[in-house]
């Protein structure tokens, strides 16, 4: 059944149906034959049926917005009482996304062929991953579908939120002293040189700090080349070895939880995602030693991740998850308190929720005092790189000019 799945291939038709009305849609079959034979099964009568080749090759990379859309339209329309098969077909067909749509209709093809619906998202883990298929699976198992699909949603959206919210801020430091590294580049390459020419009918001894630039301009003509392909390469090799090894992600992520500035508002967005994976999967019936193995993967450090499957194995044999909390030393005493509160009342997850509400909350306060202060910050580098460049130029002028 799984191979005649792999085999199936996106179609385009067009036909009427038993009123004579002209309707047109997609479908996933293994031949033209199979989609008319379907269509008529729905009392439609087939006029044209084409292979959308281009259907799976074009197209934007699907985001985890688009996944957090998905479970956010597919628990709006089951607590609507649209039959699940009816719901991917509205989110398919209506996707903008090609990509998107062959993803929806895959999985309607794997339900429709009897596959329930935790099963068909696991065949797809690049898009869902461990966590999403858990609760999916729980929702299936007690019933409740469609408020497990919406606490996905809920959890996706607020996650993202917080994403953003810290790409956001280091993106325009970023951005800016690439910049200010592009136009130095080119004043040192192009500029300076004109500058240099200029400066030898002068015939007197330049200032120190403009011969210095004149030095630097050279050097990076002549080694230009070979900084830039060696930059290129460590770059490609750090990203590289980041990718494949967990030492060398240990050593980064520990870094950055104890960076100036940054490391605070890293470590608040880790024990907020700790908190609503939590929550969340708490919420939902998972039993706490497998909701923890989920939140681990989810805390976005490795630091709180290998913390967390450590507190997993102590709370797996008998240990309070309070008490496996405060053994690590990653995590605040209110957070641990209100987790202790949390288990002794029996409402671990509304406590959890409160945690992650007040981290998240605290992680966009501290982006927005982050962003305030690097703006000035780095304008003033961007100021001292170029300005000083155009200063050392000037000096001798401003010499000559004296000598006049």
């Amino acid at each position: 059944m799984a191979q005649a799945s792999t085999q199936q291939l996106p179609f385009v038709w067009e036909g009427t149906d038993k009123k004579g009305k002209r309707i047109k849609g997609k479908m996933l079959a293994v031949s033209e034959a199979a989609v008319k034979a379907d269509l008529r099964r729905q009392g439609v009568l087939a006029k044209s049926v084409r292979k959308e080749s281009q259907l799976f090759k074009s197209g934007k990379a699907i985001t985890t917005e688009d996944i957090a859309l998905f479970a956010r339209q597919l628990a709006t329309m089951l607590q609507a009482g649209i039959p699940m098969v009816q719901c991917f077909d509205i989110i398919g067909n209506g996707h903008d996304k090609p990509r998107m749509q062959k993803l929806v209709l895959a999985i309607k093809a794997d339900i429709e062929s009897g596959t329930s619906l935790h099963e068909a998202l696991s065949k797809h883990p690049l898009y869902f991953d461990d966590l999403f298929v858990n609760l999916v699976e729980a929702g299936e198992q007690a019933g409740a579908l469609e408020t497990l699909l919406d606490k996905i949603a809920t959890y996706k959206e607020k996650t993202e939120a917080l994403k953003k919210k810290i790409k956001k801020a280091l993106f325009y430091p970023t951005a800016v002293l690439a910049v200010a590294v592009i136009v130095t580049g080119i004043l040192l390459i192009f500029v300076i040189p004109q500058f240099e020419s200029l400066f030898q009918s002068f015939g007197a001894d330049l200032p120190a700090f403009t011969q210095m630039v004149i030095n630097l301009s050279k050097f990076v003509q002549e080694s230009g080349i070979y900084i830039a392909v060696v930059a290129g390469a460590a770059g490609y090799a750090f990203f590289y070895f980041k990718k494949r090894s967990r030492p060398m992600r240990r050593f980064l992520d520990r870094a950055l939880l104890k960076a100036p500035i940054v490391g605070p508002i890293m470590v608040k967005a880790a024990i907020a995602r700790y908190a609503r994976t939590l929550s969340t999967m708490f919420a939902a019936g998972v039993p706490l030693v497998e909701a923890l193995t989920s939140v681990a993967g989810a805390t976005g450090n490795i630091v709180y991740e290998e913390a967390t499957l450590k507190i997993r194995d102590e709370v797996a044999t008998g240990q309070r998850l309070q008490r496996s909390m405060e053994t690590t030393s990653l995590f605040p005493n209110m957070v641990i308190q209100m987790i202790a509160v949390g288990e002794e009342s029996g409402s671990l997850d509304s406590m959890s929720a409160k945690v992650a509400d007040f981290y998240e909350a605290d992680v966009d306060a501290a982006v927005d005092a982050m962003s305030s202060l690097i703006e000035p910050l780095i304008m003033a580098i961007l100021g001292v790189l170029v300005g000083g460049l155009v200063i050392a130029m000037y000096l001798p002028i401003f010499k000559l000019g004296a000598v006049v």
